[in-house]
């Protein structure tokens, strides 16, 4: 089992940039891969990045190819996703989640985070 929560989330101006960290506890969390989903309001949640357990690969939401970098510190049991050039349609609770494959899909993310809220100002 693993535990995850969000830390990072904010307010920001348009084309600043915020680092979200996903903190996890659980002995197996090397084993999994780590997605980011964000979830606006009215609107379905939606894949935004993920990193394999090794983290040799990594996915991204075409929305955020060459804005956003995701990674991962095994030793800390963290994922992180740096988001720069930010825009107003960022904006969202952004959730962590864990799952055994690497995927894009959040029906294959196990367990998830409780959010944390990014705001960008235009």
């Amino acid at each position: 089992q693993v535990q995850l929560v969000e830390y990072g989330g904010g307010l920001v101006q348009a084309g600043g940039s915020l680092r979200l960290s996903c903190a996890a506890s659980g002995r197996s969390f090397s084993k999994y891969a780590i997605g980011w989903f964000r979830q606006a309001p009215g609107k379905e949640r939606e894949f935004v990045a993920a990193i394999r357990y090794g983290g040799g690969m990594t996915e991204y939401a075409d929305s955020v190819k060459g804005r956003f970098t995701i990674s991962r510190d095994n030793t800390k049991n963290t994922v992180y996703l740096q988001m720069n050039s930010l825009k107003p349609e960022d904006t969202a609770v952004y959730y962590c989640a864990s799952s055994l494959p690497l995927s894009t899909m959040a029906i294959d993310y196990d367990y998830w985070g409780q959010g944390t809220q990014v705001t960008v100002s235009s």
